[in-house]
């Protein structure tokens, strides 16, 4: 074995155990123990027959999770809508958010909750719950610990969605910069990337990296370019709205390590893929990520890293009884 390697995976070991032992003064395990004792098994029922019925909603609501917690923590500001008593200009309304779908899931799950405990549990934690339970429901098993007792916040701004949300199109300096403001770090850049292993995107937000990267009319010298040639065939210029293409090649419907392969053969879907393979480091950590064993185990903690992001503070915030407005 590489010494490399060893190395590498000694530092997963060492990360892990500090991700276990880091508590959140504000989130325990089984939080709603004596007031819902009932909201885990009934999130994961709902959610497990929504992506029965539609593959599609896990991608979704993990998606949904992850802009949630990288604008103000994970307080279900991503589900507000706009109303005659708040600004227009929500997180929903910025650029990056308007592709975001799978709110009918949380909308279901918490009118069963509302039916069963009553003003209890908040949407966040829903959301929380039900991305994981998304993933999981391909494994048929619970695939990390989601520590319960977030509060849902009252506000929701568009700018701060394009401040602090990392881009497709960014390179790696900005992507780490964004995730380290939220103490997540290059390891958890690596494998939270690995998302793209489910899911597709519209053709048009390949269009530039395809048609016009530098402005000269050329392609990204990054992309492979036999599959470049296979992407263009799929996303003409001008591309069609409504075309989406598999952002995991032959395995966008199948949560695992396949990503990692086809990054390191540069064939990532977007810059922030390929952004991975500019540095010695992030490099290093995609090779060992296509170890599927590996990247499950180190998803599980990178994703409970990030679902415990929390900026209200002890009392602040509420239980929403409609997740998409405040109370």
């Amino acid at each position: 074995m590489r010494p490399s390697f060893m190395l590498l995976l000694l530092a997963l070991v060492l990360v892990n155990s500090v991700l276990v032992c880091n508590g959140k003064k504000l989130l325990k395990m089984k939080y709603y123990r004596k007031t819902c004792s009932s909201v885990e098994s009934i999130v994961r029922d709902i959610t497990w027959r929504k992506v029965a019925e539609n593959s599609s909603f896990a991608p979704k609501l993990l998606r949904l999770h992850y802009h949630d917690c990288f604008v103000r923590g994970c307080d279900g500001s991503i589900l507000l809508d706009s109303t005659d008593d708040q600004t227009k200009d929500n997180e929903k309304a910025a650029g990056p958010s308007r592709s975001l779908a799978g709110y009918e899931v949380v909308d279901e799950i918490k009118a069963k909750l509302e039916e069963e405990c009553p003003g209890v549990v908040s949407c966040a934690d829903i959301l929380a719950l039900a991305a994981r339970d998304a993933v999981s429901y391909q494994f048929r098993r619970r695939m990390w610990k989601v520590f319960t007792g977030r509060k849902d916040g009252r506000v929701s701004v568009s700018s701060e969605v394009t401040a602090n949300m990392p881009s497709a199109s960014s390179n790696l300096t900005t992507l780490l910069s964004k995730f380290e403001t939220h103490g997540l770090n290059m390891m958890d850049l690596v494998t939270l990337s690995g998302a793209h292993t489910i899911g597709t995107t519209r053709c048009v937000l390949l269009s530039r990296r395809l048609y016009n990267f530098t402005g000269r009319g050329d392609t990204d010298p990054s992309l492979d370019p036999e599959y470049a040639n296979t992407l263009r065939k799929i996303c003409p210029n001008p591309s069609n709205p409504a075309t989406r293409v598999e952002m995991d090649p032959q395995s966008s419907s199948s949560f695992d390590s396949h990503y990692f392969r086809i990054v390191n053969q540069h064939k990532g879907m977007f810059v922030s893929d390929a952004a991975l393979l500019t540095d010695q480091k992030s490099a290093q950590m995609a090779q060992l990520l296509e170890n599927p064993v590996v990247f499950i185990a180190r998803f599980a903690q990178s994703m409970k890293k990030m679902n415990e992001i929390i900026s209200l503070e002890a009392g602040e915030g509420e239980v929403r009884k409609n997740c998409r407005v405040v109370n």
